[in-house]
Parts: C-alpha cells; sequence; structure tokens
C-alpha cells in the first residue's frame, strides 16, 4: 500500500490555442480493446464517472478502438450534462478493411465521414480535440489538415492533434492551421522523441500528451504482469515483451522499484510522476480499467523528484538499456513523412 496521497487534479493549458485540460488525462482504448476483450460496461462507466469526480476531466479514445466500441461507451457515459465537463479527444485515420488488415487514410473524403461517424457514436456536437491518428504517407499531410481546418470553421471540432507524427510532419501541418496537441508514446524506457519531436512541439507552442506512459504496464509490475494478460492481449507480440528482450528490461523495472521503495510510494507512480516533471506544457493519459490503478495514478501528482532524482531515474532507464522496438515490423504503427505539396496532383 503506498504512503503517498491522492493529490488534487489541477488544470493546464494544452498548447496555445486556448485548450484547458485536466494535468493528467485517462486513456480508454483497454476498456474495449487491444488489452484483452472487452471489459464490462456498467464498470467502465463509473470508472469514466469516478475521473470525472476527482477532477480528471481529459478522456482519450479513437474511431479505431473497437473498433467504434469504445466511442459508443463513452457516448453512453457522458450523455447529458457531463458532456460540458469534459475535454474529449478522438481520433480518425485507421480504417479496418474487411479482410481484417489496416490501412491509413487521410484523404479529405474520408477525414469528414471519420468526423461525422464519431459525433453520431459519442452522441455529440463538437470534438473537443481531433487527432490524425496516424499520418497517411501516400498523400501531403496539408491536403489532410485542411480538410481539419474547414471542420474547424464549421464548428465540428475546435482544436487539431496529431498523432506518432515527425517533426517535418508537425511543422507542415502547422502551417495550414495550428496544432494544439501532438500525441506520442513517451515513457521512461520510450525516450526517442526526446531529440526531435518534442524539441518542435516547443518550438512551435504545441502541446505534449503522452500515452503509455508507465510502459503499457510493465513499469507498474515488471515481467510478471505478462504471465497474467491475456491470450488476445496485443502486448503479447510486442517485441519488447518477448523472452529475448524481457530479461534485460526486467532490469529497468528493478532498479526503478527499488528507488520507488526509497521514495514511499509504487514504481507506476515514480514513472509517472518523471512524466509530470517533463514541462507543464505536457499531460499524460495512462489508461487503466481498475479503480485501484486509476487512483494509484492520480496520486503520482503528490510525488516530487528533484533534479537528482530526475537524472538516477534516466540513467536507469537510457535509451540505449531498453530491449526491442515499440511495435513489432507492421509500418501502420511507424512515424514517418508524408510527400511535398508540390508533388501533389489530386486524382
Amino acid at each position: 500500500m503506498t504512503s503517498i496521497a491522492m493529490a488534487k487534479v489541477g488544470r493546464m493549458k494544452l498548447g496555445s490555442q486556448g485548450l484547458e485540460v485536466s494535468e493528467q488525462g485517462l486513456g480508454c482504448m483497454g476498456m474495449s480493446a487491444f488489452y484483452g476483450p472487452p471489459k464490462p460496461e456498467p464498470d467502465m462507466i463509473a470508472l469514466i464517472h469516478h475521473a470525472l469526480q476527482t477532477g480528471v476531466t481529459f478522456l482519450d479514445t479513437s474511431d479505431f478502438y473497437g473498433p467504434h466500441t469504445n466511442e459508443i461507451l463513452l457516448g453512453k457515459a457522458l450523455k447529458g450534462e457531463i458532456r460540458e465537463k469534459v475535454e474529449l479527444a478522438t481520433k480518425f485515420g485507421i480504417n479496418r478493411c474487411n479482410d481484417g488488415k489496416r490501412e491509413i487514410r487521410g484523404e479529405p473524403e474520408y477525414v469528414r465521414a471519420a468526423c461525422e461517424g464519431s459525433l453520431k457514436r459519442l452522441g455529440i456536437d463538437c470534438i473537443d480535440l481531433y487527432y490524425q491518428h496516424r499520418i497517411d504517407t501516400r498523400l501531403p499531410v496539408e491536403i489532410t489538415i485542411g480538410e481539419l481546418k474547414k471542420l474547424v470553421e464549421e464548428g465540428k471540432i475546435k482544436y487539431i492533434g496529431l498523432s506518432e507524427a515527425s517533426a517535418s510532419t508537425i511543422r507542415r501541418a502547422h502551417a495550414v492551421h495550428p496544432i494544439t496537441a501532438v500525441q506520442l508514446e513517451w515513457s521512461l524506457w520510450s525516450r526517442d522523441v526526446e531529440e526531435h519531436i518534442i524539441p518542435t512541439c516547443r518550438e512551435l507552442g504545441i502541446g505534449i500528451v503522452a500515452y503509455s506512459p508507465l510502459g503499457r504496464g510493465f513499469l507498474s509490475s515488471g515481467a510478471k504482469f505478462i504471465e497474467n494478460l491475456h491470450e488476445s492481449d496485443a502486448r503479447k507480440n510486442m517485441p519488447r515483451f518477448q523472452p529475448e528482450n524481457l530479461e534485460a528490461n526486467k532490469t529497468i523495472f528493478e532498479r526503478v522499484n527499488e528507488m520507488a521503495a526509497k521514495k514511499g510510494c509504487t514504481p507506476s507512480q515514480l514513472a509517472l510522476a518523471w512524466v509530470h516533471h517533463q514541462g507543464n506544457d505536457v499531460c499524460p493519459i495512462p489508461g487503466t480499467t481498475k479503480l485501484d490503478n486509476f487512483n494509484q495514478n492520480i496520486a503520482a501528482l503528490s510525488v516530487k523528484l528533484t533534479p537528482q532524482e530526475m537524472a538516477e531515474l534516466e540513467s536507469l532507464a537510457a535509451a540505449d538499456a531498453v530491449k526491442g522496438d515499440r511495435y513489432g515490423n507492421e509500418s501502420t504503427w511507424k512515424t514517418s513523412d508524408t510527400p511535398p505539396l508540390s508533388s501533389w496532383k489530386a486524382v
């Protein structure tokens, strides 16, 4: 049992375009998809309502989670006056084909149809933050952002975001319409974004939303949690959780765990506190389906780290210490650039 008390969840400005959110969000994907079977709907709605009561009002979903079922869940949870208390983020751009394969799409017609679908499933008139979930490398990003700009002008979305975009793509998109937030994987064991993407966001005044800040659960309980995953859990196939990499990676957790014990907190709280200490422009969105885990995550806001402790944590989890890629060989999930606008000829 941790000795860290649950903190009051404050507010923060996300980006420089006017969006304000809770300083920690809630990733909702695992409630419906990818991390084993969908969880019981009443329990998840109760968890979402509990989150709002504690001050966590920034909720993250996507039309790809399910697909569609996670947005439907949130739509049910946010019926009525509750909607006005929430900053709701969803995403488009990953399409599941009839043969089960995935394709990345960013053409204007698709963008508009996806937005209309999300609005309907969520039961809302306007999406607070609408991300391009992955970048379509077949067409210039300017084409996609141009359509999103129209949706802003029509009042269907308030702010535009990008997910897993390269620094050059972020710059090009931002030149068409201000980007409010970039969502990326950032944690003690996913730090490659620190070289180019984070500095680019900060130069342009773009907010940073860190997903999987607990290393998809690894920084909460170490290698042992793999043994308890459902056979359908996508993490079972991720390179970092394979036996040849897990042996080396579990050393990182053990060291974080030792440091957490000295601080009087859990390893997950220490890892989450590290993300919070990256700056007041960073909002982590840890996902969970369990009330106890949610409360522990909120308590991470009370963990204060000195510069020396930050440096020690970073030395424990240096980029070259982590074995295995974030994703497998499938290019769907990788960050990459789009062709220049000058070469584009609409078909």
